[in-house]
């Protein structure tokens, strides 16, 4: 006679009652952290690119490498969990109205698109919105983990694009910028990788809290 042993979820006490943590809430932690490896990737390769290989040829590259990590990003956002619905909602849209004016201007002008947003500065006000999706991912992070990098990012991201809008940084100045964000990106999508799945997910019953919230409301 054999004896299977049939293992059980953890039960984890939240702030609102027990909850567990199913198979597709690990996949969801799996999707996003891969979402951002992806994107910490190919901003490392773009920013590369730019830094150290400055030509026509590697210029036009950026057009693709920024189409993955726009898109990789869009997945890391889906996937995110973050607490108050609202703000998962608005990130949604920054990066929603982000993505649609690159398109347009990758396609519209007859520069490659870095050029474009390089040369016009006032692009950023619709390209930017991407970008203030990112550093919302880097302040819940922070704020949730505490991580040095995230911190730093959280600012470094508004200081550079806000500096090259208004001009007031030096070339070398941003560069400089530009390198601590793409190794800083990398080390945060490599920490998030080797995390506990558990801490991405979050405390689940407050979710089923605030969905029960907004049930009763309507």
């Amino acid at each position: 006679m054999t004896t299977q042993t049939i293992s059980t979820p953890e039960v984890y006490q939240g702030q609102f009652g027990d909850f567990t943590i199913d198979q597709s809430d690990r996949i969801g932690v799996i999707i996003y952290r891969t979402g951002l490896i992806v994107a910490a990737i190919s901003f490392a390769i773009g920013s590369a690119l730019v830094l150290f290989n400055n030509n026509p040829t590697t210029i036009a590259a950026l057009t693709p490498l920024y189409a993955c990590f726009s898109l990789a990003l869009g997945v890391s956002l889906i996937t995110i969990h973050i607490y108050m619905a609202l703000l998962h909602r608005l990130l949604q849209v920054f990066w929603i109205i982000g993505s649609i004016t690159a398109v347009v201007f990758a396609f519209s002008s007859s520069e490659p698109l870095a050029v474009t947003i390089y040369n016009q500065p006032l692009t950023l006000f619709g390209v930017g919105f991407t970008f203030v999706a990112l550093t919302g991912i880097f302040f819940k992070e922070a704020f949730c983990f505490n991580r040095l990098e995230t911190k730093v990012l959280t600012l470094t991201v508004p200081l550079l694009l806000l500096g090259h809008l208004v001009g007031i940084l030096p070339t070398q100045g941003e560069q400089i910028l530009l390198g601590i964000w793409a190794i800083l990106l990398l080390v945060f999508a490599a920490r998030k990788s080797v995390q506990v799945i558990p801490a991405d997910i979050g405390d689940k019953s407050v979710f089923a809290y605030l969905h029960k919230q907004k049930s009763a409301k309507i």
